[in-house]
């Protein structure tokens, strides 16, 4: 095929092939992009397809785009629902975390838990943390020390709780 016969077949054949698409696709933009495709592989492959075989050769090489396209879009909507799911299970799981954290903090006297959000959640060194609340390290230390064990406590109560109710 030459490029007037080339020029012939997409004048002849565009507007069908674009109906074909639009029809199983319901979609202008897609078929389009899929149209172009099917001319494009035409043009790369005009050495290899006759004029009165072409109409026949894009029919079919837009189909087979059509199905590629198809289960590419499934497979991404798919992904992207699995995803969903998965993001809306975190979110469940992250509030329930802080939820358990901030049961376990609440328990705390008020020393203990600044000593935690300053350490743990702010990151202040003990030096920082002594200077604010004015404790001196070694008290510090052992506060956190403290405060840490009766929150580790308190999870491993919940983790049994929770498996006798599973």
């Amino acid at each position: 095929m030459n490029r007037k016969e080339y020029n012939i077949a997409v004048k002849e054949l565009s507007g069908r092939l674009y109906g074909y698409c639009l029809k199983y696709l319901r979609n202008s933009a897609d078929s389009s992009d899929i149209v172009q495709d099917a001319f494009e592989k035409l043009w790369n492959n005009r050495k290899k397809v006759e004029l009165s075989k072409a109409k026949s050769w894009l029919f079919s090489t837009a189909h087979n785009t059509l199905i590629n396209f198809i289960n590419k879009k499934n497979r991404i909507t798919y992904m992207y629902e699995l995803e969903s799911k998965q993001n809306a299970r975190n979110l469940s799981h992250d509030f329930e975390m802080k939820e358990v954290v901030d049961i376990c903090l609440s328990c705390l006297p008020p020393v203990q838990k600044s000593i935690i959000l300053l350490r743990d959640l702010e990151g202040y060194n003990y030096k920082e943390i002594s200077e604010i609340l004015d404790l001196s390290e070694s008290q510090v230390k052992v506060y956190l020390f403290r405060a840490r064990n009766k929150i580790k406590k308190q999870l491993k109560g919940q983790a049994i709780l929770e498996v006798r109710h599973a």
